[in-house]
């Protein structure tokens, strides 16, 4: 067995973002492929080590500070140096800063790979700071592994390093999703309808919200978002002030509630506008479950999963009106929602299987090894 570590901010099940999600079909389908994965991530909850999530083991260590979304601990570096001795492959999931400082100080020696998830795109000031250590840590990484040709394609920092950059696309197991009971598909037909749109994802200030109330204000379209994060107060009371009774706030749903909605809405819609949306997990999910996709066009792996006119349909960035109209075209036109829904689950099955994504990883890792 190849021991793997990952080593990221976050984790579930404290945190569910698209990352955490991509660690864990990593970590969960591992074992079926001779790799024998940990996770070590920071928490507010304190150090601990050998948790059990899923059928894989998790460490913590103490969260001490957390900075422009970068998340500080003394305590790590020492955790990430005495758990990193004992693996085969250091497996980092950027961007964090502090993770590249990590490396460094714990001198690490094993062969690493870098999942690169997203451009650091908010903090332009401290990136000029953060380059030259960035440019070095991923020098000196073995792999690069971006999800998409479209983000190697328009990422200058990846194309400063592109010649041990390989890309590997985002997978998911639908079997790791539970199959929701009669009785919570019908509280959520009753409660939504039979035609809604479904937004699932973290309230954050690139995934477009404001553009998707705007698009749906003074019109009959049903729209669900689920999720929580920081932008969640500011949209609640922009909801209120703009009397959206079609726009339904939902917050963190279990699973089982978010397999239903997924199974029942007529489409999936996506707005993010920024390059920090550099794949879309949750547009992946829409896709497994076969809805037609609406998302925008930022030059990411978003336009990797949808396929415009074909999967779904494709708008401008921060456009209300073009995402209105996508979302009228789909509702007033079902059989052509139907037709790109399939679409949608075909290329699924075709490029973004978790075994797929597991298989190369694992040919990765053995090659590094």
């Amino acid at each position: 067995m190849i021991k793997v570590l990952h080593f990221f901010k976050t984790y579930c099940p404290e945190t569910m973002g698209g990352i955490e999600q991509v660690i864990f079909q990593l970590a969960e389908g591992g074992a079926a492929h001779g790799i024998s994965p940990e996770v070590l991530y920071l928490s507010p909850r304190g150090s601990a080590r050998c948790e059990t999530v899923g059928h894989h083991v998790a460490h913590r260590s103490r969260l001490d500070l957390h900075l422009a979304s970068t998340g500080l601990s003394w305590s790590a570096i020492g955790d990430f140096a005495e758990l990193a001795e004992q693996a085969d492959i250091v497996h980092y999931h950027f961007p964090w800063p502090f993770m590249d400082v990590a490396h460094f100080a714990a001198r690490i020696r094993k062969p690493s790979v870098v999942s690169y998830h997203s451009d650091v795109v908010k903090q332009k000031l401290l990136m000029k700071l953060y380059a030259p250590l960035m440019h070095r840590f991923l020098g000196r990484v073995d792999r690069i592994v971006a999800a998409s040709p479209n983000y190697v394609r328009t990422s200058p920092i990846l194309q400063r390093h592109r010649e041990h950059v390989s890309v590997i696309p985002y997978g998911l197991d639908r079997r790791t999703y539970p199959v929701p009971r009669p009785e919570r598909l019908d509280y959520w037909r009753n409660r939504l309808g039979e035609r809604f749109f479904l937004f699932v994802g973290a309230l954050r200030y690139y995934k477009g919200l404001d553009y998707l109330l705007e698009a749906v204000r003074g019109t009959e379209l049903t729209v669900a978002v689920v999720g929580t994060g920081l932008e969640e107060p500011r949209l609640h009371e922009q909801a209120r002030q703009m009397g959206l009774g079609n726009l339904h706030l939902l917050g963190r749903l279990p699973d089982e509630d978010k397999a239903a909605l997924l199974t029942l809405c007529q489409a999936f819609v996506f707005p993010s506008h920024l390059r920090s949306e550099a794949f879309g997990i949750s547009l992946l999910e829409g896709a497994m479950y076969g809805k037609p996709l609406i998302s925008c066009e930022i030059g990411t792996g978003t336009t990797f999963i949808n396929v415009n006119e074909e999967t779904g349909l494709v708008v401008p960035p921060r456009d209300p009106l073009a995402l209105r109209q996508a979302m009228l075209r789909l509702q007033r036109e079902p059989e052509l929602a139907a037709r790109m829904g399939k679409k949608a689950a075909q290329r699924f099955e075709q490029l973004f299987r978790a075994e797929s994504m597991l298989s190369a990883y694992a040919e990765l890792y053995r090659e590094l090894v």
